[in-house]
């Protein structure tokens, strides 16, 4: 039996694929103690870890006063967040002893971590991948649209915190790329090579383990037989970017009364009062079991996010993408290009178009063919027991 010190403190999207691998780890005799923040506590002791907090308000603070305008502010805010995370972690695992460590890609230090404890590390990637080759790509793109002399302070900023972190714990930061994407000896990707965007390009570091679906342990808010037979529309903007009363009142006039039920999840910040008269045809909840309603969904309206957008696929179900934020608009492109649905644009959306959309979708059967053949291709992929079997090969390499 080895501990395994897991690092994430990032959102749902994050937190939810390890869930599964957590309680894979523990059934085959690991010891995990996972940090995370206070809102995912429950969810990941019930797996069976140790779980252990850092303060998420800090976190966020820390993460934002980088900036948000530039792809560099988002580094620069990542490296703020080293005050909050580092401290706090080696002050409650003081006198402990660790064989590897896991941490996500995209929050939490984790390299930085890696390195100060020289340990094993294991780079958890629950989005696409990059190579160091597409983010430089990726930051000189977006380098070259802004003027240099708003550019000049946010790379004097970058080499101002690098050379603290350095000061701090002795670990030198080489590139942005290794404080956003957190390279490590291996790094274990939530999807297949075939949907990752130029998979052929990553080497064997890189395993792609498909997406890690587990059961979900929260109750079920919605009676599933109620709607099993209906073969549902189904409409969900996740847990983040929920909040938008308009579209949802925009998805009443494009379906009510419409020959297709509709289920739509509308999150718990969102009050059913606020939305007015509900159509008749329309099933309203806070929370839905995404997974079961997925099954017997002939179309998914999603904000793209990689949880949401591959769970569609894995049951093969089409998607009508509205990208809101972050790598939605990259996911959405991704499912363009497979011909498993298509994108819109929430700003310029009408009733009329997304009515428009979903009978183009479902009235053309390759897009369904699409995303029948990713679900076969999901899969068989192995999801959270191929992560484990893929992590169990790396602690042989290094004799953990």
């Amino acid at each position: 039996m080895a501990r395994v010190l897991f690092i994430n403190v990032g959102s749902e999207g994050h937190i939810n694929p390890t869930i599964g691998v957590v309680e894979e780890l523990i059934s085959r005799g690991e010891e995990v103690v996972y940090f995370t923040v206070e809102e995912f506590r429950e969810r990941i002791e019930k797996m069976g870890a140790m779980v252990r907090t850092i303060d998420g308000q800090k976190f966020i603070k820390a993460f934002i006063s980088g900036g948000r305008n530039h792809l560099l502010e988002r580094v620069n805010g990542l490296l703020h967040t080293a005050d909050v995370v580092i401290p706090a972690i080696l002050e409650q695992i003081r006198g402990e002893h660790f064989d590897y460590i896991i941490h996500d890609s995209m929050f939490g230090c984790g390299r930085l971590l890696a390195q100060i404890l020289k340990l094993p590390a294991i780079n958890s990637c629950t989005s696409f991948a990059q190579t160091k080759a597409s983010f430089d790509k990726t930051l000189e793109q977006h380098s070259n649209k802004i003027p240099a002399e708003i550019l000049k302070p946010i790379y004097d900023e970058f080499q101002s915190l690098t050379g603290r972190v350095f000061e701090k714990y002795g670990v030198k930061i080489h590139s942005p790329f290794e404080v956003f994407c957190n390279p490590a000896q291996l790094t274990i990707v939530y999807t297949t090579r075939e949907f990752q965007p130029l998979g052929e390009t990553f080497d064997q570091t890189y395993k792609f383990v498909g997406p890690s679906i587990s059961s979900r342990l929260e109750q079920d808010a919605i009676a599933i037989a109620a709607i099993k037979e209906k073969s549902p529309l189904y409409i969900s903007l996740g847990t983040v970017f929920n909040r938008d009363i308009d579209f949802y009142k925009l998805c009443f006039e494009a379906f009510g009364n419409s020959n297709h039920t509709v289920v739509m999840s509308i999150g718990s910040q969102t009050r059913l009062v606020d939305l007015g008269e509900i159509p008749e045809n329309f099933i309203v909840k806070n929370y839905v079991p995404q997974l079961e309603v997925l099954k017997d969904s002939k179309l998914f309206v999603t904000h793209g996010g990689m949880n949401s957008t591959q769970e569609a696929l894995y049951s093969g179900v089409p998607l009508i993408i509205i990208p809101q934020s972050a790598d939605q608009p990259f996911i959405a492109s991704q499912v363009v290009n497979i011909g498993a649905g298509i994108k819109l644009q929430m700003q310029s959306l009408t009733a009329k178009q997304l009515y428009e959309a979903a009978e183009h979708v479902l009235n053309n059967p390759s897009f369904r063919e699409a995303a029948e053949t990713s679900r076969e291709s999901f899969q068989k992929s192995g999801g959270y027991h191929q992560a484990v079997d893929e992590i169990f090969e790396f602690k042989n390499q290094y004799s953990i």
